[in-house]
């Protein structure tokens, strides 16, 4: 069954598919040169105005047809990249956020290929092919991101780090730990023993300093790293092969 849209008369549909087409494909171009060639700054601005009128005129011609599907509330939905694609970046002050550029460049040629293929031709190409490309590209992103992880949890300091909190806190964890073994059904028959508090505070303390002493040693700084090293080619290799995909039976 034809949506409203495409029940609208073909003549009149077709003249503004045309128009729509040739401005588009002028804003691609457009954006295009001033994204990628060096320009002056009187033409940077002057094609700023252009492209912003470009994006006025799709702005309207959007209104148009959702006025046309009787202001479904699914039609943005459908066509969100268009409504991202009508921001004018074309700016001269954008120039240096040259990925949001590319990203409603790309977005303007996914509208160009509607206006060529079809009203829902980059919907379709999208549900279509989403899932390959999201499949074909987040390995790399995985491991990209597991590598720089990696490498900030190796330059840091991290039993360091413990180690201070741990000293800051010293007299809350003597005292946890005091109320957990007076509190211990075997430890705790231990309380009537002379001088119990006194031999259990100096544990306590010891082992806190002890704790510091190691955690503070540069040679428990080389273990983490090693840990987090290893753990990370575990975790390659895991994602490179797909073993996190794989189903639990």
């Amino acid at each position: 069954m034809a949506t409203p849209l495409e029940a609208a008369p073909s003549t009149g549909r077709r003249a503004v598919d045309i128009a729509m087409l040739a401005l588009a494909v002028l804003s691609v171009a457009l954006l295009t040169y001033v994204t990628f060639a060096t320009v002056s700054p009187e033409t940077a601005q002057a094609v700023f105005v252009i492209d912003t009128a470009i994006c006025a005129v799709f702005a309207a011609e959007f209104v148009w047809r959702w006025r046309i599907e009787r202001w479904n509330r699914r039609f943005p939905l459908r066509h969100w990249y268009e409504v991202l694609g009508m921001i004018p970046v074309a700016h001269p002050a954008l120039r240096s956020l040259r990925l949001v550029r590319i990203v409603v460049l790309l977005l303007r040629l996914a509208r160009t290929t509607d206006r060529v293929f079809g009203e829902r031709a980059t919907q379709r190409f999208a549900e279509r092919f989403s899932r390959p490309i999201v499949d074909a590209i987040k390995k790399p992103v995985t491991v990209a991101v597991l590598d720089e992880v990696a490498k900030v949890l190796e330059t840091g300091r991290y039993p360091r780090n413990i180690a201070r909190a741990v000293d800051e806190h010293r007299d809350l964890l003597r005292d946890l730990v005091t109320e957990k073994v007076k509190s211990d059904p075997q430890a705790g028959a231990l309380s009537r023993l002379p001088f119990h508090d006194e031999v259990l505070r100096s544990l306590v303390d010891t082992t806190i300093r002890v704790l510091l002493d190691v955690l503070a040693d540069p040679r428990t700084d080389e273990f983490f790293s090693g840990a987090v090293r290893e753990n990370q080619a575990q975790i390659r290799a895991a994602v490179a092969q797909g073993l996190h995909e794989r189903e639990v039976p």
